[in-house]
C-alpha cells in the first residue's frame, strides 16, 4: 500500500526561489521584461463639504497617444469614487471588482458603503500581487463618519491625507497643492484648485494631457463634471481637410509565368481523371 502524501505547510519568511531563477536566466542571456512607462495626473482634496477628485484624460501606449478623452475617475459606490493611474486595464479591473463587492455588501447589510471598506479591499488585493497589478489609486468619498481621502500604491501601502496626487504628473500637481491648499475651501475654490493642479500636470508632463475631469462628492450627493476644462484645443485645423490623389500611378508591370511542377509517381500508371 502506497503512502499518502502529506501536505507540509510552507515555511515562513521571504522565498528567494524566483530570485535565483531570474539570476540563472540572466546568465543564459534571457533578459527580464522591461517596465512600460505610464503617464497620468490624478489628484484629490478634502474641502469643507466633502471631497473633490480630478484627473486628466490622456491614455498612452509608450510614445503613442491612443485615447485623448478616456475616463480615469471610476465609480466605486454612490458615495465613493476612485481615480486610477498606471495600466488602464489593471485600474479598471480592480475598481470594477471592488465596486461589485461593495454592492454585494450593501445588499447584505442594507447600509451605505464606507470608504474604509473600499480602502481595505483595494489594498489587500494589490498587496497579494506585490506590485504586478499596476494600479495606483486615489480613493475619495463621504460616509457616515465624514469625508475621507486615501492613496493606494501598487504594492498595497496607503496614505490618508487632506490632499493627494499620483501619476507621472504628480510632482507638478503637488507643487500647486503645497503652495495654495488651505483648510476650509469652499466648492468653487476647491474645483478651481483641482483644475489648476491637473493643468500643471498636463502642461509639464508628456504622459498627461487633453481635458480635465472633476468629481465632487458631498453628503448624499455627487457631481461628475466630465470634460470640465478643455485646456488643449486643436489650434490649427485645416478647413479643407486632408487631400489625397485619386489615382496611383503604375510605374512597372511585369508578369512572371510559373512553371508547373512535374507529377512524381512511385511505379504504376498515373491515375487519369
Amino acid at each position: 500500500m502506497s503512502k499518502l502524501a502529506v501536505d507540509v505547510p510552507p515555511m515562513g519568511g521571504f522565498s528567494f526561489d524566483l530570485c535565483r531563477r531570474n539570476d540563472m536566466l540572466a546568465k543564459k542571456g534571457v533578459n527580464p521584461p522591461s517596465f512600460r512607462k505610464t503617464g497620468t495626473t490624478i489628484v484629490g482634496i478634502v474641502f469643507q463639504d466633502g471631497v473633490i477628485l480630478g484627473a486628466d484624460t490622456r491614455a498612452t501606449e509608450g510614445p503613442i497617444v491612443c485615447d485623448k478623452n478616456c475616463e480615469k475617475i471610476h465609480y466605486m459606490a454612490p458615495n465613493i469614487y476612485c481615480c486610477g493611474a498606471g495600466t488602464a486595464a489593471d485600474t479598471e479591473a480592480v475598481t470594477d471588482m471592488v465596486s461589485s463587492q461593495l454592492q454585494l455588501h450593501r445588499y447584505h447589510t442594507g447600509r451605505e458603503s464606507r470608504v474604509i471598506t473600499a480602502l481595505t479591499l483595494l489594498k489587500k488585493h494589490l498587496f497579494n500581487y506585490q506590485g504586478y497589478v499596476s494600479a495606483a489609486l486615489v480613493l475619495g468619498g463621504v460616509d457616515c463618519t465624514g469625508p475621507h481621502l486615501h492613496t493606494i500604491y501598487p504594492h498595497g501601502s496607503t496614505d490618508t491625507l487632506p490632499f493627494a496626487t499620483m501619476g507621472s504628473g504628480s510632482l507638478a500637481a503637488m507643487a500647486i497643492f503645497e503652495s495654495k491648499y488651505r483648510e476650509g475651501l469652499n466648492r468653487d475654490e476647491g474645483i478651481k484648485l483641482v483644475c489648476e493642479a491637473i493643468c500643471s500636470g498636463v502642461f509639464n508632463d508628456l504622459g498627461s494631457g487633453s481635458n480635465v475631469d472633476v468629481c465632487v462628492i458631498t453628503k448624499g450627493h455627487k457631481e461628475y463634471l466630465r470634460n470640465h476644462m478643455l485646456p488643449n484645443p486643436r489650434t490649427y485645423i485645416s478647413s479643407r481637410g486632408y487631400t489625397f490623389p485619386k489615382k496611383t500611378e503604375v510605374l512597372l508591370t511585369k508578369i512572371t509565368p510559373l512553371k508547373a511542377k512535374e507529377e512524381v509517381t512511385d511505379g504504376g500508371d498515373a491515375m487519369e481523371e
